[in-house]
């Protein structure tokens, strides 16, 4: 996944949520996301943290995989969305910082 807007990477493992099941499960019991990895649920308007023992980064991403809202360091027990997303991209804490990742900017990845 890249942010093409800033020329970076976002995450070089990023799995797809594109199941009513895989958005239900997302990160649920599994560990912590390594640097790299992420999860994009799609489609997908909010996300809750409950039952997580980790904070995510969350983006939220509309139609044009424009980035819409971002929220780094989402705490568990967290509740959020974004009336005007499509895609929710879950990644570790620190990611949308070091890749700039900011609302305007414009993702891509392979479909």
């Amino acid at each position: 996944m890249a942010n093409d807007t800033r020329g970076a990477v976002v995450g070089s493992r990023v799995a797809v949520a594109d199941r009513w099941w895989l958005r239900l499960r997302g990160l649920l019991g599994r560990p912590p996301l390594a640097a790299g990895e992420g999860l994009l649920l799609d489609p997908c308007r909010a996300v809750h943290m409950l039952g997580m023992s980790y904070p995510l980064d969350v983006a939220f991403v509309d139609e044009l995989r424009r980035v819409v809202a971002i929220y780094p360091g989402l705490a568990p027990r967290a509740r959020t969305g974004f009336h005007a997303a499509r895609y929710a991209l879950e990644l570790p804490v620190g990611t949308l910082e070091r890749s700039g990742t900011s609302v305007g900017d414009t993702l891509s990845w392979a479909s």
